[in-house]
């Protein structure tokens, strides 16, 4: 049966109103929580971006939730010798209620560091060798690396939790979803793709789990939700692989003017239609989903989260 959580956005929200917002989704009956990991937002209007590992530590003591990374990158702005760190930490103290989330990141947030960005063959090598690395160091050993492109010195990490960190890796074409396949412990991906799905369990996901999420503008005014949701989140609309590739949040407010409302309208659920929120999440949950995480789109979190505590989880769950 699918799960339905809560995807917390760092680029939308302070620290703050990020674990209030947790503490509402328990309350409201989610049962699991994503987390995002930026550095820049994807624009100036979303407005936010606290460093998350820091937010997960205030999570762990307001909800007895699971949360997962979603999705972290840990090849070029972090090293993965210091995301493994993160990782075990924030896994102790959740008491092991912690997933690590990853993939190939952006430019948006990986470029601050400097260098290049390299294409995405050479960037999914990185990120499979920056699993391994993370996977020896969360044995809790003493771990030297040398690799094609990290090199680890004796390094231990000394406070781990009782199991290793379960690692999920995300995807979005055939290639990302066979390595995830391959190398995960779980399968990310943001579309209710059943082809993806399928392809993920031939290529060795057996009954690994595989979460997805969504984003949706819940209101009483369906056309000021639709402005809202075009104003805050037309970068999602953005075709191929500009997301990846674009470096700042000015790059991306520039391609974004060329998303329209109707495009944002036909993509994103809006207003407080409740079958409408209904089939969104379901088409999901038809496609082979294990957990699937909405985000609200804007300020009115508490409204979200009645209209779904009281009209559309109680639905899911029949």
């Amino acid at each position: 049966m699918t799960e339905y959580g809560y995807f917390l956005s760092c680029e939308e929200h302070g620290p703050r109103d990020l674990v209030e917002q947790a503490r509402m989704a328990e309350q409201a009956g989610f049962t699991s929580l994503w987390i995002s990991d930026h550095f820049h937002p994807w624009n100036d209007e979303q407005g936010q971006s606290p460093f998350v590992w820091s937010v997960i530590g205030a999570l762990a003591e307001a909800t007895s939730l699971p949360v997962e990374t979603a999705v972290t990158c840990p090849t070029k702005r972090v090293h993965p010798v210091i995301t493994a760190q993160a990782a075990a930490t924030s896994a102790v103290l959740l008491d092991g209620r912690f997933r690590l989330g990853v993939g190939s990141g952006e430019a948006l947030n990986e470029q601050v560091v400097g260098g290049e960005w390299p294409q995405t063959s050479v960037r999914l090598e990185m990120l499979e060798e920056a699993i391994q690395v993370m996977r020896s160091l969360f044995e809790g050993k003493e771990v030297s690396h040398h690799g094609k492109h990290y090199t680890v010195q004796n390094a231990r990490l000394y406070t781990v939790p009782e199991e290793p960190v379960r690692i999920d890796v995300s995807g979005f074409g055939p290639t990302a979803t066979e390595l995830a396949a391959r190398i995960g412990d779980g399968f990310i991906t943001v579309a209710p793709d059943a082809d993806a799905i399928e392809r993920f369990r031939r290529g060795g996901g057996g009954g690994k789990p595989v979460h997805g999420g969504l984003k949706v503008c819940w209101g009483t005014d369906k056309e000021e939700a639709i402005s809202t949701a075009h104003r805050l989140w037309a970068n999602e609309q953005l075709p191929g692989e500009l997301g990846q590739v674009l470096p700042t949040p000015r790059h991306f407010e520039q391609a974004s003017t060329l998303v329209t409302r109707d495009q944002v309208a036909s993509a994103v659920t809006c207003g407080d239609d409740v079958d409408a929120h209904v089939a969104a999440l379901s088409e999901y949950a038809n496609a082979g989903f294990d957990t699937v995480y909405v985000n609200q789109i804007g300020q009115d979190q508490r409204g979200f989260f009645d209209f779904y505590r009281t009209k559309v989880l109680p639905q899911l769950k029949d």
